[in-house]
């Protein structure tokens, strides 16, 4: 691999938890040197959460592996002088700096945009938090299930029975760290061309609803408040889960040469002629008459074999996997999906991480080392601080 795209860019991470934690790891899949910033004899909050209780008491969680590896840990109380100092000089050689502290936290330690700006004018500064540091809700705490249900996802999760239901994975944290990564390079770009820093706020809240596609540009456009339509797609008919012998298979036939080729497949042409749906805007107003049809024919074989015949012929469709299943599929081991790193203090496990889905010239990004034991590079800051200064007077002239 050539080199990656953000090698020698050095990012200063005091974040916890999932969404600064997740944003830092893609920087540093892309290439960055991340120093965590964690408080001693505590550390980030997720060393302490996973399924293994071992695991937590150790600090090492599942969820806190999941997220660091690649990264070091250098603890600092910035309440103390001397590591404030240290964490000062860090500053003046960084590149970035994330948090995901509440609004005005990190002013009240004596680093509002004014200080850090006088460290280093060049400096990235990225604040991830549930609503951003403006408005009415600026100060507000926040947790991922806060935010869905404040963006109006969970009320479009389930059926008209069961909505609201929390979608089952942290989506609004990962997706809070994902757009703070993607405004960080973007922001390392525009200082590479002006030589500024910048001030980036992100909110889990806006970030989050900008995903949400029909679900919100829907109202906005037509003014029609969405519904809960569980494994439906509402935007299209025969769109989403049905049953077969052994299991349920997801079928998107959206458009009006896939839907003649399901319904032949499946021994059902009639169903093309009917009125009811012949159309596509008439087949989402009999949608459950539909499904009851398809349902009923594809309930002769088993998923597996409607999925490479319907694939075949260019009907998309593929099972709904478990998360275990999803991980064994052969896709994921040929693009190198997933990485095996040495288990941090536990010789005798395994330890697997995930990349991000991107090749680079052909090759996945994987970490380089496993994630850090809390404070195993304490014995590095004084040199990292002076390597990282260094780096800086020496990007700072030729910027110059």
């Amino acid at each position: 691999m050539h080199g990656r795209p953000l090698n020698g860019i050095r990012v200063l991470d005091l974040t916890n938890v999932l969404a600064g934690p997740y944003c830092s790891y893609q920087l540093m899949l892309l290439g960055a040197e991340v120093v965590k910033i964690e408080r001693p004899g505590q550390g980030d909050l997720a060393r302490n959460l996973g399924p293994d209780a071992a695991l937590n008491r150790d600090r090492i969680g599942a969820s806190f592996l999941a997220q660091n590896a690649g990264k070091k840990s250098v603890e600092l109380d910035l309440k103390d002088s001397a590591d404030r100092s240290v964490f000062e000089d860090l500053l003046a050689g960084a590149d970035v700096l994330l948090e995901n502290f509440r609004a005005g936290v990190l002013a009240r330690m004596g680093f509002g945009p004014e200080r850090l700006a006088d460290l280093n004018e060049r400096l990235v500064y990225c604040s991830i938090s549930g609503f951003g540091h403006t408005g009415p809700m600026g100060d507000a705490p926040a947790y991922d299930q806060i935010v869905q249900g404040l963006t109006g996802m969970m009320s479009v999760t389930g059926t008209m029975e069961t909505a609201p239901q929390r979608i089952g994975f942290p989506v609004c944290d990962t997706t809070g760290g994902l757009m703070a990564a993607l405004a960080i390079t973007s922001a390392l770009l525009h200082r590479e061309r002006t030589g500024q820093g910048v001030r980036l706020d992100v909110s889990m809240l806006e970030a989050s609803m900008s995903t949400m596609g029909w679900a919100v540009s829907n109202y906005l456009v037509s003014g029609v408040p969405p519904q809960p339509l569980g494994d439906q797609n509402p935007t299209a008919a025969p769109s989403g889960t049905f049953q077969t012998l052994d299991g349920p298979l997801n079928i998107a036939a959206n458009q009006q040469r896939q839907f003649e080729t399901l319904c032949r497949l499946v021994g059902a042409p009639q169903l093309v002629a009917d009125p009811r749906f012949a159309q596509r805007e008439n087949r989402k107003v009999h949608r459950e008459e539909l499904n009851a049809a398809l349902n009923a024919a594809l309930a002769l074989r088993p998923a597996a074999d409607w999925e490479r015949d319907l694939n075949a012929a260019g009907v998309p469709a593929a099972r709904v996997l478990t998360v275990p299943q999803a991980l064994e599929q052969p896709q994921l081991e040929h693009r190198g999906f997933v990485s095996a790193l040495p288990h941090p203090g536990r010789p005798d496990l395994a330890l697997h991480v995930v990349g991000n889905g991107v090749l680079f010239d052909g090759e996945a990004f994987v970490p380089p080392s496993p994630p850090p034991l809390l404070g195993q590079h304490n014995d590095e800051r004084t040199e990292l601080a002076r390597t990282w200064a260094a780096a800086a007077d020496v990007e700072g002239a030729a910027a110059s």
